[in-house]
């Protein structure tokens, strides 16, 4: 009897020592840096679509070479290229704003053609000013096809990763869809063996690189959001949180940088004796900031902060509003009235994100450039 008591209660303390340890709450550990394992591998499609997209800017932007002009058809053809074609992860609005016979790869061809552009009241078909090209409305349309895409394309895609069944290889692909690597430098420079590119470069570019900025959130967002994919189902409310915070950092990164566009477009239109390559200037970063603008119309509202509604707002107010012609030429022809409704954008933005005082100050600055990193 003794011996059987004995074996009674030695079972009684595993089982009891099971329970315990299953009713203790998981825990995991956080990697300091990103783990690469087969990003190369995992990110592949991603990547094509990412060079297909840099083939169409590169090719858009040949324009700013005197005497050379681009066609919507060489463009098209880029954009049908490559497996996945940019086409196929646009979203609908901007695949018709760039592709349709009067979207912004028709008016480029235009306005490539070889005429000549003075800021005014619009007539003919744009051209060539101090070094770019604009349309007939003042807008640089290399710019907006560019600066469109990064949202339109690369973050509509990556969306598509966005949800429930998100793998540990799903960031990888999220991460090449940012423009960043798994080394995350935090710099698009030459200064480091794989810069940023896209919308990472300009992330990097409003951090100031001392562990609180955009940039690093989107980075420490990576890295808590593979492992809390790689830990399972007990770290499924992590998992998500992690999942907005990367959201979150990238969205923030676009407005950002809308900002600082709209500061620097502010400070070419209000000097007291412009020349025209300060108008260009001028017309060049407004033209960037209504394309990072834009793309993000009609991507999903699970997937974004700003509504479509204050997009539209905010393009009506960049004098460029989303299904109608632009008037960006006024920022110069008639800068009194016109220039404070970019102030008004910031502040708006501002709002819809939360940026503090101090923020609205320092998106003005490239801190790349500034800190040499």
């Amino acid at each position: 009897m003794k011996k059987v008591f004995v074996l009674a209660v030695a079972a009684l303390l595993v089982f009891s020592s099971c329970d315990k340890n299953e009713n203790q709450d998981p825990t995991i550990t956080i990697p300091a840096s990103y783990i690469d394992n087969n990003y190369a591998t995992n990110a592949q499609a991603e990547i094509v679509v990412r060079t297909q997209m840099a083939a169409i800017a590169t090719k858009a932007k040949s324009v700013r070479t005197a005497g050379v002009s681009v066609t919507r058809q060489e463009l098209i053809d880029l954009y049908n290229a490559g497996s996945p074609a940019v086409q196929s992860v646009i979203t609908d609005y901007f695949d018709n704003a760039l592709a349709s016979t009067n979207g912004y790869f028709q008016i480029i061809e235009d306005a490539s053609a070889g005429g000549t552009y003075t800021p005014s009241v619009p007539q003919g078909q744009g051209g060539y000013f101090e070094g770019r090209v604009f349309d007939e409305n003042g807008i640089e349309p290399d710019e907006v096809i560019d600066k469109g895409m990064y949202a339109a394309v690369l973050y509509n895609y990556a969306t598509t990763l966005m949800n429930s069944s998100i793998q540990a290889a799903d960031v990888d692909k999220i991460i090449a869809l940012f423009g960043a690597n798994p080394t995350f430098p935090n710099s698009g420079s030459t200064n480091v063996s794989q810069p940023d590119l896209m919308m990472a470069n300009y992330a990097a570019r409003r951090d100031k690189n001392d562990g609180n900025g955009i940039y690093t959130d989107f980075k420490k967002a990576a890295i808590a959001l593979r492992a809390y994919i790689i830990g399972g189902s007990p770290f499924i409310s992590e998992r998500d949180k992690e999942l907005i915070n990367l959201k979150k950092s990238w969205e923030e990164s676009s407005a950002a940088t809308v900002i600082n566009y709209c500061h620097a477009a502010t400070s070419k239109f209000t000097l007291s004796s412009p020349t025209n390559a300060d108008i260009a200037s001028g017309l060049h970063a407004y033209s960037e900031g209504v394309g990072f603008m834009w793309g993000w119309k009609t991507i999903a509202q699970q997937h974004k902060i700003i509504t479509d509604a204050q997009i539209d707002e905010i393009l009506v107010l960049l004098n460029a509003p989303a299904d109608g012609t632009p008037t960006s030429y006024t920022f110069v022809t008639d800068a009194v009235n016109q220039v404070p409704k970019l102030q008004t954008v910031i502040s708006k933005l501002q709002s819809i994100y939360s940026f503090s005082n101090q923020d609205i100050e320092d998106f003005k600055r490239n801190w790349v450039a500034d800190q040499g990193r």
